[in-house]
């Protein structure tokens, strides 16, 4: 049998960045603070009765005609360059990879965020992840922004838990994605996720992955328990809550190794089982010819 596959998913933004990823060049670009940029985005969200993920996208487009800047997948590539990451983040893959091969599974990195895909995909550490599953743009011949090609809010963002699982990743193929699939069938179980999120815009995600057996983590920045992460706890939405450190000593770290060793005893077990009963059913038809 191949190895079993852990999956790590992972939200983007204030949980692998500091804060969201609009703010490090992108929005200081338009000449415009956060908050300004934000407000326009939820004041033309009521106004039109637009779904809030449509409305940043529409800002993003407008802002950068008026202000004469060519909104490119280039640039927004570029913007992501000037992502800040949490500590431990750029050295987080290779160690936990390494860990995961040393307990007999493979770990696999995912993003499931409502965020920029093409700026997650400018950062250093865009090379990690097996796909990056974010709200992305629709470009004209000249390469210039002009529609939402995909945009994910934070109900739909439970879908892509399902692609995970079944090994569906292209966003096109919802034929497979569709099609019933059996437990074996499925290329990583639900019980080898584990999902990684900063507040409550996650609960969908992290309820999904916990009924399905998985595991979900909260976090928060350096001295800031937010009321996001005590929400979580106070409603059970989670099953552990720390800092968000991701280097080698930290807490976030040795639950997530934790995690992986548990799950490595899981389906190893599994295995054994199966092998077990399949040899039992030969032995039995076996005895039945004799």
């Amino acid at each position: 049998m191949s190895k079993p596959i852990v999956a790590l998913l992972y939200d983007f933004d204030k949980t692998l960045s500091t804060t969201d990823m609009q703010e490090y060049d992108f929005i200081k670009n338009l000449g415009m603070s956060p908050k300004e940029f934000w407000d326009e985005c939820a004041k033309l969200k009521l106004q039109n009765g637009m779904d809030g993920i449509l409305a940043y996208m529409y800002v993003m487009v407008e802002q950068c005609k008026k202000k004469g800047i060519e909104l490119t997948r280039e640039y927004l590539n570029h913007c992501g360059e000037s992502v800040l990451l949490y500590k431990g983040v750029s050295s987080w893959f290779d160690r936990i990879n390494k860990f995961g091969e040393e307990n007999g599974v493979t770990v696999e990195h995912y993003i499931i965020s409502s965020g920029i895909t093409e700026i997650i995909e400018g950062t250093e550490i865009a090379k990690f992840f097996k796909a990056v599953y974010g709200c992305s743009f629709l470009y004209d011949d000249e390469g210039h922004a002009i529609w939402p090609a995909i945009a994910i809010n934070f109900t739909q963002k439970t879908q892509y838990i399902f692609r995970v699982s079944k090994g569906v990743l292209s966003v096109t193929d919802d034929k497979n994605l569709n099609k019933a699939t059996s437990k074996k069938e499925r290329r990583i179980p639900y019980e080898n996720m584990i999902y990684i999120g900063d507040g409550i815009t996650d609960i969908p995600c992290m309820t999904l992955i916990r009924e399905k057996g998985g595991k979900a983590i909260a976090i928060y920045p350096s001295g800031a328990k937010t009321k996001a992460a005590e929400q979580l706890v106070k409603e059970e939405r989670i099953d552990f809550v720390t800092v968000a450190n991701y280097q080698e000593d930290s807490t976030l770290t040795k639950t997530i190794k934790l995690y992986i060793e548990s799950m490595a005893v899981m389906a190893n077990l599994k295995e054994k089982e199966e092998k077990q009963l399949a040899a039992y059913l030969k032995a039995s038809e076996e005895e039945k010819w004799e």
